[in-house]
């Protein structure tokens, strides 16, 4: 009884065996719902947005109306635009179209150097202060 159950489990086993090492390994693989590529597509666009915003907002403080404003409220500027590149994506995405747009407005005129200044220190004010809190 012993032999006849150990010629059969010895052939299921060698089947078995043989099936498993029969079969391609990309069977067993599984497919990445998000394949590297588009990973690397995604971190190459979010990292050219934020390099935009971050060149976006320094232009604007470099700006001679934003370095007049800036001393005239006795704010560093140097260290403004050295906190610049600690804000986190989101918050430089913010600052970055606030300031596009009061730069916008004030081309156009419906801004005055007054209103300038109170944006600008509004914004090295904001940055400083979220650096800090970090």
């Amino acid at each position: 009884m012993k032999r006849l159950l150990s010629f059969a489990i010895v052939p299921l086993f060698l089947l078995f065996l043989s099936l498993a090492l029969a079969t391609p390994q990309s069977a067993f693989a599984q497919d990445h719902v998000v394949s590297p590529s588009d990973l690397q597509k995604d971190v190459a666009a979010a990292s050219a947005s934020r390099e935009h915003n971050r060149q976006q907002l320094q232009n604007f403080l470099a700006s001679p109306e934003a370095q007049r404003a800036l001393r005239s409220a006795h704010i560093n500027s140097q260290q403004v635009e050295n906190a610049v590149s600690q804000l986190t994506d989101s918050d430089l995405a913010r600052l970055s179209a606030r300031s596009e747009k009061a730069q916008a407005d004030f081309a156009a005129g419906t801004l005055s150097d007054r209103d300038l200044i109170i944006i600008l220190v509004a914004i090295a004010a904001l940055i400083l202060i979220i650096v800090a809190v970090r």
